[in-house]
């Protein structure tokens, strides 16, 4: 019932910049949380960044200072705006996002949904 999108990615040389986008799609009521994990070849799927309803964030360290989550409520969407970036951060880029949808009249039920993956290639 609720579908998330990831857009954005690509292939960027080092100290380059990329804009991931994601979107929830359905009959969003209310979204609690945003977060994004990587998936790095060969390696467990890790977080990267979230961002709660009451915006407050957390990154890891790998990327603090480089990497900044962000949301928009009144599209569903959030993003991840990522700089200064370096060979070791090449991975597959996922969106969760969990919240609220209407699923009938005056009823919500909760949801926690994946994208399908974004590809970030740094290299030269």
């Amino acid at each position: 019932q609720v579908q998330v999108l990831e857009s954005g990615g690509g292939l960027v040389q080092p100290g380059g910049s990329l804009r991931l986008s994601c979107a929830a799609s359905g009959n969003i009521h209310r979204i609690d949380s945003v977060a994004w994990f990587s998936r790095a070849p060969g390696k467990q799927r890790e977080l990267v960044a979230r961002i709660s309803e009451n915006g407050r964030t957390d990154y890891a360290d790998s990327v603090t200072g480089r990497f900044t989550i962000s949301r928009d409520a009144s599209n569903n969407s959030a993003y991840l705006q990522m700089s200064n970036l370096r060979p070791e951060d090449t991975a597959v880029y996922y969106c969760r996002i969990a919240g609220w949808y209407i699923s009938r009249p005056n009823y919500q039920t909760n949801f926690d949904s994946w994208g399908q993956g974004t590809q970030v290639t740094v290299a030269s």
